[in-house]
């Protein structure tokens, strides 16, 4: 093999890697996604991000790669049905890669209330038109590209086109139900796992080196100091808008907000992506911070100020950013490094190429955002677009899926109910072995008679007292709990994780930059019914064990029991909690 067809092998293996890369960004945007929504439209979210790429990709190629790189026309490329005159397969797939990213972002800004079906056309429409022709105008040829327009990796092409289109989706689809008062004011609803969010965003972060990096789609003719730089550029201005978010949280809130620094970690890949090639390692710096901080505030607005319900920060990360990011690069480009000429305004480059990069921002935006909301507008009209009431307050995991919830060990399977047919195995494992079996005929019948002792006749396991003990307490205390409970022979209890709050109705905190007036805290809840152990024991150690002196050291709640049944046996009283295999009562 000789030097050149070497190189090519080298460049092409290089642009496949990043297009697999840029492929698992859906599993990023999933898990981000799935995270910051209820768990209850969890598989709907999985879902989407599963069919916008299986759904994108053969629109893509049926009439978008041709309308995007076809060589006629500046303002639109030439068609090519199905790419039958398309050779070159590495750029086919590392473009609609990309396409995919744009089309998956719509997802989260239009999460938890819209249909299915219509989300599907949607991502039909973004394959087939809109992404493509504003692409063609970049990147294909087209007459931004004429004019010097430089968007490296895609802030406008990809990401703000996404992020105007959820823009567009979120409001014509309307926000969710409970996220606005009637005073207009912004309820949080809190999404069910950041450890899922937090995965996603890693997941994102580290695939964005074959967005951006790879996006040299080659390593030869000096390409490779290039992808060096731009991986540098990239992962630093990420840092530094993860600060940047991370502190305007911690001062505006008193805390750093969790899901808003997330936000803003993406905030800076987002804003990079345009002029990773062109920045210095302090113009990376910069852009990171200023998107780090405007972030926060431009997530705010959105949703306290437009009114725009975006569950996951869609609209402000990628629509926003995206065009922040494109502009600044038009201030922070140090110089052309192929050419070597000064280009941005804050190194002397003069004012042509920052005007170019804004007109360039606003004629995508306005291609990008009437395309979309006259799509929206239309699938409102005719099939639907929004789930109905009943839909969205049972989760669309219900209604869309058929699925109880992705969360199958944490539900009850319906199977339980039918031990015919095919769940003989699931009666098998709910039953207890024969030899532990008690017959109905030998155990002791069930006699519902008066509990209130009789002066004068002996007492019986029915006329016993018995009380039930719940303590809510802290989770970290229930280890200690349970032994001391146990010192004092409670060999029986219900344990239960529960939310709640006291009269203080827990301390003012934020979510997503949204004041939460009323906290519901995670605490156990231990469920314990007694008869022979005094139930003051049992409240005075629960006491000595739990207290500290400090607000949120929990309560117990002391009930009388009218009775108890042993349903293996049919005891009743005091001889239903008897423990026979240790010989202990309670």
């Amino acid at each position: 093999m000789d030097i050149t067809s070497l190189a090519t092998s080298v460049d092409t293996g290089w642009t496949l890697l990043g297009a697999a890369m840029v492929f698992f960004m859906q599993a990023g945007f999933c898990m981000l996604e799935s995270g910051l929504t209820r768990a209850k439209n969890a598989g709907n979210i999985i879902m989407k991000n599963l069919v916008d790429f299986a759904v994108g990709t053969p629109f893509y190629w049926f009439l978008g790669f041709g309308i995007m790189f076809g060589s006629a026309g500046l303002f639109i490329g030439k068609a090519d049905l199905f790419s039958i005159h398309q050779t070159d397969f590495t750029t086919m797939i590392f473009q609609t890669v990309f396409c995919a990213t744009s089309a998956t972002i719509v997802s989260g800004a239009v999460a938890e209330r819209t249909k299915f079906s219509s989300y599907c056309i949607f991502s039909c429409v973004i394959s087939l038109i809109i992404y493509p022709i504003s692409g063609h105008w970049i990147w294909g040829g087209g007459w931004l590209s004429v004019l010097g327009f430089h968007d490296f990796a895609g802030s406008t092409a990809v990401h703000m086109v996404g992020g105007v289109a959820a823009l567009m989706g979120a409001i014509v689809v309307g926000p969710r139900i409970g996220k606005y008062k009637k005073d207009g004011s912004s309820n949080a609803i809190l999404g069910h796992n950041l450890t899922s969010a937090a995965l996603g965003v890693f997941i994102l972060w580290f695939c964005w080196f074959g967005f951006n990096g790879c996006s040299t789609v080659g390593l030869s003719d000096g390409l490779s100091d290039t992808a060096a730089r731009v991986f540098y550029t990239t992962n630093l201005a990420t840092c530094t808008a993860t600060l940047g978010a991370l502190i305007t949280t911690w001062i505006k809130y008193k805390k750093p907000d969790v899901s808003m620094t997330l936000n803003g970690t993406l905030a800076g890949l987002v804003a990079i992506t345009a002029g990773c090639d062109t920045v210095t390692p302090v113009g990376a710096a910069i852009i990171g911070v200023i998107s780090g901080v405007c972030i926060v505030f431009a997530v705010e607005i959105i949703d306290k100020k437009l009114k725009v319900d975006d569950p996951v920060g869609a609209v402000a990360v990628h629509g926003f950013c995206g065009m922040l990011g494109t502009i600044l690069t038009g201030l922070f480009s140090y110089y052309d490094f192929g050419s070597g000429e000064r280009i941005g305004l804050f190194y002397g480059g003069g004012a042509h190429f920052f005007l170019v990069q804004c007109l360039g921002v606003l004629t995508v935006a306005l291609w990008s955002g009437c395309i979309s909301f006259i799509v929206f507008k239309l699938l409102k009209h005719t099939i639907g677009i929004r789930c109905s009431a009943e839909e969205e307050l049972d989760g669309l995991d219900l209604h869309e899926h058929g699925l109880t919830s992705a969360y199958a060990d944490f539900t009850l399977s319906s199977s339980i109910n039918n031990f015919g047919g095919h769940n003989e195995k699931v009666k098998d494992l709910l039953m207890a072995p024969e030899n532990e079996k008690v017959p109905m005929d030998e155990a002791v019948p069930v006699q519902l008679k008066e509990t209130k002792h009789i002066p004068g006749e002996p007492i019986t396991a029915y006329d016993s007292k018995i009380t039930k003990i719940t303590i809510l307490a802290k989770q970290n205390r229930f280890d200690d709990l349970k032994e001391a409970l146990d010192a004092i022979d409670i060999t029986g209890m219900t344990v239960t994780n529960v939310l709640g709050c006291g009269v203080q109705k827990g301390r003012t905190d934020y979510y997503r930059g949204v004041k939460m007036e009323t906290i519901l805290h995670p605490r156990i809840q231990v469920d314990i019914v007694v008869c022979t152990v005094p139930a003051s024991l049992v409240i005075e150690t629960a006491r000595k064990v739990l207290y500290t002196g400090h607000i949120g050291d929990g309560k117990i709640f002391v009930y009388d029991v009218e009775q108890v049944i042993k349903v293996r046996t049919g005891e009743v009283g005091r001889e239903a909690l008897l423990d026979v295999d240790i010989n202990k009562k309670q």
